[in-house]
């Protein structure tokens, strides 16, 4: 840890139900792509932290997993990783949609776990560019926001940069002083692996549409620089043969389209030049069993 006196530094966790833009959000935080985004709902499925460094300080983003009603093992986890964040940070941003009328169970639930938290809250209502003319944003906040250990209240698109960059200014203003944390050029606590098949996975949710629902997952065997390129074996894995043969397409067509769509992606990512192996595999019931949840990262918590 690198001390200063003047210098500010914390823990801030991005908590919401699905698909209302957390991931959105943090990438226009940070700057850069560091988060999948999707029209998805439960895209993201593992803890990410995000390392926002200024010359005055330092803050921490924990990029959570939509809270959601669990269906399978890796449901639970991902429950599990979203509301443990909660103990462990100076701030949580609750980030609801603009375009819901009224919270829903997802975000009672997510209500019931703040209410039990003593950690300050900020409401953040995002995707103000999809709300209904005559929305009234001051009764959003007092539906979401109530009984609530609510410190202040954003109307924001995520895409808009002043936007954020407003929401920015405020968190650093109400950090408390510390120390730097982790190096300046470190802005994410995940190997590259993992973000290559993030990027991978995204570009088959994009891609499929509704074909392919959340049951695909994606693992990086293999990163190795050869010269003056990445070479990168991946494989995409699904858990009915069906699925199978529409993420591989006609000849081949739809495996192709998603590593050339990653492989931009990944040259942005890595700053070189990237040539990347996918593969297509079934593995049945993936999502409940235990040691494959391991091998792809899940930890059980």
């Amino acid at each position: 840890m690198i001390e200063n006196n003047n210098y500010k530094s914390g823990f801030i966790s991005i908590i919401g139900r699905p698909n209302v833009g957390k991931s959105t959000l943090l990438n226009t935080m940070m700057g850069e792509k560091l988060s999948i985004v999707s029209d998805k709902p439960q895209t993201t499925r593992n803890r990410i932290q995000c390392i926002l460094t200024l010359d005055h300080g330092q803050a921490v983003f924990l990029d959570t997993p939509g809270i959601h009603k669990p269906k399978h093992q890796l449901g639970q986890r991902m429950n599990k990783y979203a509301l443990e964040t909660l103990r462990e940070v100076d701030l949580i941003f609750f980030v609801v949609s603009a375009d819901s009328a009224k919270p829903g169970p997802g975000d009672n639930l997510i209500r019931q776990f703040l209410q039990e938290a003593k950690t300050p809250v900020v409401l953040i209502i995002n995707k103000k560019d999809l709300a209904a003319k005559d929305a009234d944003f001051t009764q959003i906040a007092l539906d979401y926001g109530h009984d609530l250990n609510l410190l202040q209240t954003f109307v924001i698109s995520a895409y808009d940069y002043e936007d954020v960059k407003n929401l920015v200014d405020f968190t650093f203003e109400q950090l408390p002083f510390g120390p730097q944390y982790y190096p300046d050029d470190m802005v994410i606590d995940h190997p590259e692996r993992f973000l290559a098949a993030e990027l991978i996975r995204e570009k088959v949710l994009f891609l499929t549409k509704e074909e392919i629902p959340h049951s695909v997952a994606v693992e990086v065997e293999s990163m190795k620089e050869k010269e003056d390129i990445i070479v990168i074996d991946a494989t995409v894995y699904v858990d009915r043969e069906s699925q199978k043969g529409i993420i591989i397409g006609a000849g081949g067509s739809m495996l192709k389209n998603i590593g050339s769509l990653a492989r931009k992606d990944l040259e942005s990512l890595l700053g070189n030049k990237v040539y990347l192996n996918l593969w297509a595999k079934t593995k049945r019931d993936w999502r409940d069993n235990e040691g494959f949840l391991r091998q792809l990262g899940y930890r059980k918590g």
